[in-house]
């Protein structure tokens, strides 16, 4: 599957806008497009055809803030479209595959939980909800059935969301395990990570 570059987003985000969706009366013509034409969604924006011919086929680098402000208005995106789009603005033009280097807590978050020591259990969570660190009673609480050092190893790192999906025993532990499942399901943070 390849991966959505901002022209491939801001074609699909067009192709749902139709002409009386953004104001614009049609003359009875039978349309090529399913939603906006080009040239239509350019001029809304206030940017020209061929700057946005350019920004859709991913010929012109990276779009200006108020760029992405007028598209964004006039394509009606929702708030997760919207970070989506700026995240795909961010990227290169033609970005190139790269694994991110694994998490690491910071040294002052790992002196932090060592001065904890096992009166208050804790739980250091990465991005993606992996455990980075944990004191003994954070461990006891999360996953005691889990290596109490396999935060310290990425290819072996606890992950909540993989627990609460795959793990009867963490399931076990919480009575309400149905409605944390859903919350796990709908995690926007999950999806804005994987966005970026």
């Amino acid at each position: 599957m390849d991966e959505e570059t901002l022209g491939l987003f801001l074609k699909s985000r067009r192709d749902r806008v139709t002409p009386a969706d953004a104001g614009l009366r049609t003359y009875g013509t039978t349309r090529r497009v399913p939603g906006l034409r080009r040239e239509e969604l350019a001029q809304l924006a206030g940017v020209s055809a061929g700057y946005y011919t350019r920004l859709e086929q991913d010929q012109a680098g990276t779009a200006s803030r108020q760029v992405l402000d007028a598209l964004a208005r006039v394509l009606g995106l929702e708030a997760a479209e919207r970070a989506h789009l700026d995240n795909l603005a961010a990227r290169p033009s033609a970005p190139g595959l790269t694994r991110p280097a694994p998490e690491r807590p910071h040294r002052r978050v790992l002196a932090l939980l060592e001065s904890l020591g096992d009166s208050a259990p804790a739980v250091v969570l990465g991005r993606r909800g992996e455990v980075l660190a944990w004191n003994r009673a954070g461990h006891a609480l999360t996953a005691e059935h889990a290596d109490f050092g396999a935060p310290g190893d990425p290819e072996r790192r606890p992950s909540v969301p993989r627990m609460f999906f795959l793990d009867p025993l963490t399931r076990d532990l919480h009575r309400n395990c149905l409605r944390l499942l859903a919350d796990q399901a709908a995690g926007q943070g999950l999806r804005e990570e994987a966005g970026r």
